[in-house]
Protein backbone atom coordinates (compact mmCIF):
# COMPACT_ATOMS: atom_id res chain seq x y z
CA UNK A 1 0.00 0.00 0.00
CA UNK A 2 1.71 2.94 -0.87
CA UNK A 3 2.01 6.30 1.87
CA UNK A 4 -0.75 8.11 3.10
CA UNK A 5 -1.00 12.12 2.72
CA UNK A 6 0.87 13.55 6.18
CA UNK A 7 -0.15 10.44 8.16
CA UNK A 8 2.55 7.11 7.38
CA UNK A 9 -0.14 4.57 9.09
CA UNK A 10 -4.34 4.42 9.14
CA UNK A 11 -5.63 6.43 11.79
CA UNK A 12 -6.48 4.61 15.16
CA UNK A 13 -10.53 5.20 15.57
CA UNK A 14 -11.30 8.74 16.84
CA UNK A 15 -12.53 9.11 20.54
CA UNK A 16 -14.74 11.96 18.94
CA UNK A 17 -15.78 12.90 15.71
CA UNK A 18 -13.19 15.78 15.52
CA UNK A 19 -10.89 13.14 15.45
CA UNK A 20 -11.89 10.87 12.22
CA UNK A 21 -9.54 11.28 9.53
CA UNK A 22 -9.15 9.71 6.09
CA UNK A 23 -6.19 8.56 4.24
CA UNK A 24 -5.40 10.59 0.62
CA UNK A 25 -3.29 9.01 -1.98
CA UNK A 26 -2.70 10.59 -5.27
CA UNK A 27 -3.07 8.38 -8.68
CA UNK A 28 -1.49 9.04 -12.26
CA UNK A 29 -3.85 9.49 -14.51
CA UNK A 30 -2.52 10.36 -17.89
CA UNK A 31 -0.76 13.93 -19.23
CA UNK A 32 -1.62 16.07 -21.88
CA UNK A 33 -0.54 19.79 -23.15
CA UNK A 34 -2.03 22.82 -22.24
CA UNK A 35 -1.87 25.96 -24.44
CA UNK A 36 -1.29 28.44 -21.61
CA UNK A 37 -3.79 31.24 -23.23
CA UNK A 38 -6.74 29.86 -22.79
CA UNK A 39 -6.09 28.94 -19.03
CA UNK A 40 -4.38 32.05 -18.23
CA UNK A 41 -3.43 35.89 -18.90
CA UNK A 42 -1.27 37.59 -19.92
CA UNK A 43 0.19 34.21 -21.79
CA UNK A 44 2.22 34.31 -25.29
CA UNK A 45 0.14 32.61 -28.23
CA UNK A 46 3.18 29.84 -28.20
CA UNK A 47 3.37 29.13 -24.86
CA UNK A 48 2.54 25.41 -24.03
CA UNK A 49 2.37 23.01 -20.76
CA UNK A 50 2.41 19.38 -20.34
CA UNK A 51 0.31 18.78 -17.14
CA UNK A 52 -1.16 15.65 -15.16
CA UNK A 53 -4.49 14.71 -15.03
CA UNK A 54 -4.67 13.63 -11.40
CA UNK A 55 -6.86 11.27 -9.50
CA UNK A 56 -6.96 10.50 -6.09
CA UNK A 57 -7.69 7.45 -3.97
CA UNK A 58 -9.73 8.42 -0.25
CA UNK A 59 -10.25 5.50 2.40
CA UNK A 60 -12.72 5.73 5.18
CA UNK A 61 -12.67 3.73 8.06
CA UNK A 62 -15.46 3.20 10.21
CA UNK A 63 -14.60 3.39 13.90
CA UNK A 64 -17.06 1.01 15.24
CA UNK A 65 -17.40 -1.80 12.35
CA UNK A 66 -13.86 -0.94 10.79
CA UNK A 67 -15.80 -1.42 7.33
CA UNK A 68 -13.70 0.30 4.86
CA UNK A 69 -14.88 2.67 2.31
CA UNK A 70 -13.04 3.21 -0.96
CA UNK A 71 -13.38 6.29 -3.50
CA UNK A 72 -12.05 7.41 -6.21
CA UNK A 73 -11.81 11.19 -6.81
CA UNK A 74 -11.67 11.49 -10.87
CA UNK A 75 -10.65 8.74 -13.24
CA UNK A 76 -8.42 11.14 -15.47
CA UNK A 77 -7.76 10.34 -18.96
CA UNK A 78 -8.68 7.72 -21.09
CA UNK A 79 -6.19 5.33 -22.05
CA UNK A 80 -7.77 4.65 -25.81
CA UNK A 81 -8.65 8.20 -26.73
CA UNK A 82 -10.46 6.62 -29.77
CA UNK A 83 -13.22 5.66 -27.48
CA UNK A 84 -13.79 9.26 -26.48
CA UNK A 85 -16.76 10.48 -29.16
CA UNK A 86 -15.71 12.22 -32.29
CA UNK A 87 -15.43 15.76 -31.31
CA UNK A 88 -14.14 15.02 -28.49
CA UNK A 89 -11.34 13.44 -30.55
CA UNK A 90 -10.82 16.11 -32.54
CA UNK A 91 -10.61 18.56 -29.87
CA UNK A 92 -7.51 15.99 -28.10
CA UNK A 93 -5.54 16.40 -31.33
CA UNK A 94 -5.14 19.97 -30.06
CA UNK A 95 -3.46 18.58 -26.65
CA UNK A 96 -0.36 16.72 -27.77
CA UNK A 97 1.70 15.59 -27.01
CA UNK A 98 -0.61 13.22 -24.50
CA UNK A 99 0.23 10.40 -22.79
CA UNK A 100 -2.82 8.03 -21.41
CA UNK A 101 -0.93 5.67 -19.16
CA UNK A 102 -0.48 4.59 -16.35
CA UNK A 103 -4.35 5.67 -15.99
CA UNK A 104 -5.95 5.07 -13.10
CA UNK A 105 -6.67 1.23 -12.74
CA UNK A 106 -2.62 0.77 -13.24
CA UNK A 107 -2.34 3.27 -10.71
CA UNK A 108 -5.03 1.38 -8.34
CA UNK A 109 -2.76 -1.98 -9.44
CA UNK A 110 0.39 -0.50 -8.32
CA UNK A 111 -0.97 -0.41 -4.65
CA UNK A 112 -2.68 -3.86 -4.82
CA UNK A 113 -6.04 -2.85 -5.57
CA UNK A 114 -8.37 -3.25 -8.74
CA UNK A 115 -11.76 -1.76 -9.54
CA UNK A 116 -14.11 -3.77 -8.37
CA UNK A 117 -12.40 -2.91 -4.99
CA UNK A 118 -13.52 1.13 -5.48
CA UNK A 119 -16.95 1.41 -3.98
CA UNK A 120 -17.65 5.26 -5.40
CA UNK A 121 -16.13 6.54 -7.97
CA UNK A 122 -16.83 10.88 -7.29
CA UNK A 123 -16.30 12.98 -10.50
CA UNK A 124 -15.24 16.73 -9.62
CA UNK A 125 -16.82 17.51 -13.07
CA UNK A 126 -17.33 15.46 -16.49
CA UNK A 127 -14.90 17.23 -18.68
CA UNK A 128 -13.11 15.03 -21.12
CA UNK A 129 -10.04 14.46 -19.31
CA UNK A 130 -11.59 13.66 -15.87
CA UNK A 131 -13.89 10.91 -16.90
CA UNK A 132 -11.18 8.05 -17.98
CA UNK A 133 -12.85 4.92 -18.58
CA UNK A 134 -16.25 4.11 -16.43
CA UNK A 135 -16.73 0.38 -17.92
CA UNK A 136 -13.60 -0.26 -15.88
CA UNK A 137 -15.58 0.15 -12.49
CA UNK A 138 -18.06 -1.93 -13.14
CA UNK A 139 -19.08 -2.59 -9.37
CA UNK A 140 -18.83 0.85 -8.47
CA UNK A 141 -21.55 3.72 -7.31
CA UNK A 142 -20.83 7.01 -9.75
CA UNK A 143 -21.22 10.14 -7.98
CA UNK A 144 -21.67 13.75 -9.76
CA UNK A 145 -22.08 16.70 -9.02
CA UNK A 146 -25.87 18.57 -9.36
CA UNK A 147 -26.34 19.69 -13.00
CA UNK A 148 -23.81 17.37 -13.99
CA UNK A 149 -26.19 15.16 -15.37
CA UNK A 150 -28.30 17.34 -17.62
CA UNK A 151 -24.64 18.27 -19.37
CA UNK A 152 -24.50 14.65 -19.97
CA UNK A 153 -27.54 14.87 -21.92
CA UNK A 154 -26.87 17.74 -23.98
CA UNK A 155 -28.57 20.61 -21.59
CA UNK A 156 -26.38 24.37 -22.19
CA UNK A 157 -25.31 26.32 -24.48
CA UNK A 158 -20.86 26.14 -23.37
CA UNK A 159 -18.82 27.36 -25.82
CA UNK A 160 -15.51 26.04 -26.45
CA UNK A 161 -14.09 22.55 -28.14
CA UNK A 162 -13.77 20.99 -24.78
CA UNK A 163 -17.02 21.38 -23.89
CA UNK A 164 -18.53 18.30 -25.61
CA UNK A 165 -19.66 15.26 -23.37
CA UNK A 166 -20.80 11.75 -23.88
CA UNK A 167 -24.85 10.80 -23.10
CA UNK A 168 -24.36 7.24 -22.08
CA UNK A 169 -21.23 8.08 -19.96
CA UNK A 170 -22.27 6.56 -16.90
CA UNK A 171 -24.58 3.52 -16.03
CA UNK A 172 -28.14 4.73 -14.96
CA UNK A 173 -28.68 2.41 -12.15
CA UNK A 174 -25.43 3.15 -10.26
CA UNK A 175 -25.23 6.88 -10.61
CA UNK A 176 -26.40 9.13 -7.80
CA UNK A 177 -26.47 13.14 -8.51
CA UNK A 178 -25.87 15.41 -5.61
CA UNK A 179 -28.67 17.55 -4.52
CA UNK A 180 -28.87 21.07 -5.45
CA UNK A 181 -26.84 22.69 -3.01
CA UNK A 182 -29.25 26.03 -3.46
CA UNK A 183 -31.82 23.98 -2.86
CA UNK A 184 -33.51 22.74 0.65
CA UNK A 185 -33.43 18.67 0.99
CA UNK A 186 -36.92 17.35 1.40
CA UNK A 187 -37.16 15.05 4.36
CA UNK A 188 -37.96 11.90 2.47
CA UNK A 189 -35.03 12.30 0.00
CA UNK A 190 -32.32 12.24 3.22
CA UNK A 191 -34.40 9.94 5.58
CA UNK A 192 -33.41 6.40 4.16
CA UNK A 193 -29.33 7.88 3.69
CA UNK A 194 -29.35 9.35 7.12
CA UNK A 195 -30.67 6.23 8.87
CA UNK A 196 -28.09 4.01 6.91
CA UNK A 197 -24.32 3.14 7.23
CA UNK A 198 -21.67 4.37 5.22
CA UNK A 199 -21.21 8.19 2.82
CA UNK A 200 -24.97 10.13 3.37
CA UNK A 201 -24.83 12.25 -0.33
CA UNK A 202 -28.63 13.18 0.30
CA UNK A 203 -28.13 15.30 3.09
CA UNK A 204 -28.70 19.04 3.82
CA UNK A 205 -25.63 21.25 2.38
CA UNK A 206 -24.06 23.34 5.40
CA UNK A 207 -21.46 25.88 5.67
CA UNK A 208 -18.13 25.22 6.95
CA UNK A 209 -15.30 27.72 7.94
CA UNK A 210 -15.06 29.66 5.11
CA UNK A 211 -16.93 27.40 2.79
CA UNK A 212 -20.77 28.40 2.19
CA UNK A 213 -22.31 24.66 0.81
CA UNK A 214 -20.71 21.30 1.89
CA UNK A 215 -21.85 17.87 2.88
CA UNK A 216 -20.08 16.32 5.84
CA UNK A 217 -20.13 13.03 3.88
CA UNK A 218 -19.57 10.36 6.49
CA UNK A 219 -20.65 12.95 9.47
CA UNK A 220 -17.62 12.94 11.49
CA UNK A 221 -15.78 16.06 9.53
CA UNK A 222 -13.38 13.68 8.09
CA UNK A 223 -14.47 14.20 4.92
CA UNK A 224 -16.50 17.16 2.85
CA UNK A 225 -18.37 17.30 -0.77
CA UNK A 226 -17.69 21.43 -1.12
CA UNK A 227 -19.99 22.96 -4.07
CA UNK A 228 -17.22 24.73 -5.97
CA UNK A 229 -18.95 26.55 -8.90
CA UNK A 230 -17.88 28.48 -11.57
CA UNK A 231 -15.67 25.92 -13.76
CA UNK A 232 -18.57 23.76 -15.25
CA UNK A 233 -22.46 23.04 -13.84
CA UNK A 234 -21.88 20.03 -11.08
CA UNK A 235 -18.42 21.14 -10.35
CA UNK A 236 -17.58 19.77 -6.69
CA UNK A 237 -13.97 19.81 -4.99
CA UNK A 238 -13.21 17.56 -1.93
CA UNK A 239 -11.87 18.69 1.85
CA UNK A 240 -10.22 16.29 3.39
CA UNK A 241 -8.76 16.01 7.57
CA UNK A 242 -5.95 13.50 6.74
CA UNK A 243 -4.14 13.84 10.50
CA UNK A 244 -4.69 15.73 13.80
CA UNK A 245 -2.94 19.04 12.11
CA UNK A 246 -3.48 18.33 8.26
CA UNK A 247 -6.18 19.08 5.87
CA UNK A 248 -6.04 18.63 1.93
CA UNK A 249 -8.39 20.14 -0.34
CA UNK A 250 -8.88 18.90 -3.33
CA UNK A 251 -9.71 21.41 -5.92
CA UNK A 252 -10.89 19.70 -9.13
CA UNK A 253 -10.77 22.34 -12.44
CA UNK A 254 -11.34 25.53 -9.53
CA UNK A 255 -8.42 26.67 -11.26
CA UNK A 256 -5.16 25.24 -13.63
CA UNK A 257 -2.25 27.63 -12.76
CA UNK A 258 -0.97 28.32 -9.49
CA UNK A 259 0.10 32.21 -11.27
CA UNK A 260 -3.64 32.44 -10.64
CA UNK A 261 -3.25 31.39 -7.22
CA UNK A 262 -0.55 33.54 -6.59
CA UNK A 263 -1.91 36.68 -7.54
CA UNK A 264 0.76 36.61 -10.65
CA UNK A 265 -2.04 36.16 -13.61
CA UNK A 266 -5.83 36.16 -14.12
CA UNK A 267 -8.14 33.74 -15.59
CA UNK A 268 -7.72 33.78 -19.38
CA UNK A 269 -10.01 34.65 -22.18
CA UNK A 270 -10.20 34.37 -25.93
CA UNK A 271 -11.86 35.02 -28.94
CA UNK A 272 -13.94 31.96 -30.56
CA UNK A 273 -13.87 31.69 -34.68
CA UNK A 274 -17.45 34.22 -34.37
CA UNK A 275 -15.96 36.64 -32.29
CA UNK A 276 -17.50 35.31 -29.28
CA UNK A 277 -15.37 35.95 -25.96
CA UNK A 278 -14.67 31.69 -24.28
CA UNK A 279 -13.09 31.24 -20.93
CA UNK A 280 -12.31 27.88 -19.80
CA UNK A 281 -14.87 28.47 -17.10
CA UNK A 282 -18.50 28.53 -17.29
CA UNK A 283 -18.98 31.56 -15.49
CA UNK A 284 -15.54 33.59 -14.72
CA UNK A 285 -17.01 35.47 -12.03
CA UNK A 286 -18.33 32.42 -9.81
CA UNK A 287 -14.64 30.58 -10.81
CA UNK A 288 -13.21 33.77 -9.43
CA UNK A 289 -15.17 33.53 -6.17
CA UNK A 290 -14.36 29.81 -5.36
CA UNK A 291 -11.08 31.00 -6.18
CA UNK A 292 -11.10 33.55 -3.50
CA UNK A 293 -12.20 30.73 -0.78
CA UNK A 294 -9.84 28.19 -1.87
CA UNK A 295 -6.92 31.03 -1.15
CA UNK A 296 -8.07 31.46 1.79
CA UNK A 297 -8.04 27.65 2.47
CA UNK A 298 -4.50 27.58 1.78
CA UNK A 299 -3.23 30.97 4.19
CA UNK A 300 -4.88 28.67 6.51
CA UNK A 301 -2.69 25.78 5.91
CA UNK A 302 -4.63 23.63 3.98
CA UNK A 303 -2.70 21.98 1.19
CA UNK A 304 -3.90 22.59 -1.99
CA UNK A 305 -3.86 20.49 -4.98
CA UNK A 306 -5.67 21.23 -8.51
CA UNK A 307 -6.54 18.12 -10.84
CA UNK A 308 -3.71 19.80 -13.66
CA UNK A 309 -0.95 20.47 -10.32
CA UNK A 310 1.93 19.97 -12.32
CA UNK A 311 4.17 22.31 -9.69
CA UNK A 312 2.45 19.84 -6.99
CA UNK A 313 3.55 16.92 -9.06
CA UNK A 314 7.35 17.89 -9.87
CA UNK A 315 7.87 18.86 -6.55
CA UNK A 316 9.94 15.73 -5.05
CA UNK A 317 8.99 15.22 -2.08
CA UNK A 318 5.11 14.55 -3.15
CA UNK A 319 6.49 11.15 -5.41
CA UNK A 320 5.67 8.78 -2.15
CA UNK A 321 2.59 10.47 -1.91
CA UNK A 322 1.18 8.24 -5.22
CA UNK A 323 -0.27 5.45 -4.09
CA UNK A 324 1.83 2.05 -4.16
CA UNK A 325 5.00 4.20 -3.88
CA UNK A 326 7.13 3.61 -0.39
Amino acid sequence: MGSVFMNKAPPSPPESASEATVEVYALQAGHFTLPERFFVHPASETARRTVPSLSFLIVHQDPVTSEKTRIVFDLGLRRDVKRYSEPIQKHVETRQPMETLPDVTKSLAAGGLSPDDIDYVMYSHVHWDHVGEPRDFAKSTFVIGNGAKALLHGAGSLRGSHSFFEADLLPSDRTLELPNPYEEVDEETKKPQSEGKGPDFFQEWKSHENLPRVLDLFHDGSLYIVDAPGHLPGHINILAKTGPMTTVYLAGDACHDRRIMRNERKIGEWLDDHGHICCIHADKKLAEQTIERIQKLESDGVEVIFAHDFEWEEDVKNQSRFFGQA
